[in-house]
């Protein structure tokens, strides 16, 4: 069954640079899927190539099984939101959600209730009459959502729209946005940086890393499942610790700093392959004595970075520096420059071969 978006082996070069290598994605009808990567690792360049702004070096996008790479942006039935917004300062927002209908030729009447019903469902009821000046940032960027959604597009793309928003504001746009898109139903693809509005927003998280795609699955196996050391190192905290496989059936890894670790395996590594061996902060246990069935090692704690509700704890076994999720309240337990025991059960250690994005 074909995908309802498809991009295939698309490529794009600016002169000697190659911003895109070979990707390859399906996306299905009505998912909400976030573009997640550092700057410059080519999560933007392929949203405008599906946008129609940028045009592909080599490779296709197909919409329903058929290409749009030949047709022009506003041929392509799709809307976009952009970080700045771009309103029309002079237009009212109900004008400004307005203007693409009339863009094709849908007359005034009928389409300024079409925007007024847009505004409504993003919760700008009341507002059709302010100027952007007028309105908050966060009530710029509904405007700007329910201009793009208001001729019901095909496909909705928005690049870090919630970028110049603050933390409080834009937690809520991240529901409401969510909210939004399962209502109607419009696939959406969703560009940020920001791994924690990856995680809480998407049904699937493209990581890209120079070009390529690292990894993309669902924010549940992005995080605790993540293919690469890089998936590994830049979503979430990570202990990556490098090992050699013992005995891959079994599930039994050697390093230099914990000595023999147990992990379940997904499925047979050859004795003797190099391994990373991840383990999130969180599934660590700090304690001051060993804890039975599960593996022990001494700890010295160099750094306690207190959040409140929870504290980082660094430390050093031997070499491999260590992090340690707890909670606030658990932090007491322990002090800087002391020593202690942390543990952790053999499921919760994943193993990343070498060679996967090293």
């Amino acid at each position: 069954m074909t995908s309802y978006l498809e991009l295939t082996d698309v490529n794009k070069t600016f002169g000697d640079f190659t911003a895109l290598d070979g990707v390859n994605l399906s996306v299905e009808k009505g998912e909400f899927v976030t573009f997640l990567g550092p700057s410059g690792s080519g999560k933007t360049t392929t949203l405008m190539i599906i946008a129609g702004f940028e045009k592909a070096t080599r490779g296709d996008v197909m919409i329903e099984g058929r290409s749009i790479s030949a047709l022009a942006p506003h041929e392509r039935n799709i809307g976009i939101v952009f970080q700045n917004y771009a309103l029309f300062p002079h237009k009212t927002a109900a004008d400004n959600v307005y203007f693409p209908l009339q863009m094709r030729g849908v007359g005034r009447t009928e389409g300024l209730k079409k925007a007024e019903e847009m505004l409504g469902l993003v919760g700008l009821k009341g507002f059709s009459h302010r100027y952007p000046k007028e309105l908050s940032g966060g009530q710029q960027q509904r405007v700007a959502l329910a201009r793009a959604l208001v001729f019901e597009p095909s496909l909705l793309l928005l690049d870090e729209p919630l970028g110049a928003l603050d933390k409080n504001l834009r937690e809520q746009m991240q529901i409401e946005i969510k909210r939004i898109q399962r209502s109607l139903g419009v696939t959406t693809i969703f560009v940020t940086h920001d791994q924690s509005e990856a995680m809480s927003m998407s049904d699937r998280i493209v990581v890209f890393e120079k070009g390529e795609i690292q990894q993309a699955a669902t924010p549940l196996d992005i995080y605790h499942k993540p293919q690469t050391r890089f998936v590994a190192n830049f979503v979430g905290e990570s202990n990556l610790v490098p090992a050699t496989i013992v005995d891959g059936t079994k599930g039994v890894a050697r390093t230099q700093a914990l000595g023999d670790c147990d992990y379940q395996p997904a499925a047979p590594l050859d004795a003797g392959r190099p391994v990373s061996l991840l383990i999130r902060p969180e599934h660590i246990k700090l304690s001051r004595q060993p804890i039975d069935g599960r593996k022990n090692v001494s700890m010295h704690v160099d750094t306690i970075v207190n959040y409140g509700d929870n504290a980082l704890v660094i430390g050093n076994v031997g070499d491999q520096q260590m992090r340690v999720r707890v909670l606030g309240r658990d932090v007491v337990v322990i002090r800087e420059n002391e020593d202690c025991t942390i543990s952790w059960p053999s499921e919760a250690v994943f193993v990343i071969p070498e060679g996967k994005g090293a």
